[in-house]
């Protein structure tokens, strides 16, 4: 059961960053990889929010699994955020490579903390 959870939450991950990705190229057409940059922070904000949410819950390891592992791993882009950061070291955009790698690993971390603590106000009032 738990490879069927892992399996289809990959999926579903996958084909939402490709859709998310997608539509941000779509309307961005710089050399920036604003696309990978905004999966990348969503990412981090649900899986944030989800682990607050599941915290205090009885939520089953596979579905868990499902999410976390599935679902976001799938959903995230860490290698799109390495490729695309070497690419614009390699045409000489330092800057924009920096940026990049900056702007996604410390606004994701903010946006985890942010995602954990709405998901623990949601529930505090839900109570």
């Amino acid at each position: 059961m738990k490879i069927v959870l892992l399996l289809t939450g990959g999926a579903l991950g996958t084909l939402a960053r490709y859709a998310l990705a997608g539509y941000t190229y779509k309307v961005y057409s710089g050399t920036f990889p604003l696309g990978t940059l905004i999966v990348n922070l969503v990412g981090s904000f649900i899986i944030g929010l989800l682990w607050g949410i599941s915290e205090g819950s009885k939520i089953s390891p596979n579905y868990r699994a499902f999410a976390f592992i599935g679902l976001l791993g799938g959903f995230t882009t860490f290698s799109s955020l390495a490729l695309d950061t070497m690419n614009l070291i390699r045409v000489n955009a330092i800057r924009h490579a920096a940026i990049n790698m900056l702007a996604t690993n410390i606004l994701g971390l903010i946006l985890v903390f942010a995602g954990f603590f709405i998901a623990r106000e949601i529930i505090n009032l839900i109570k």
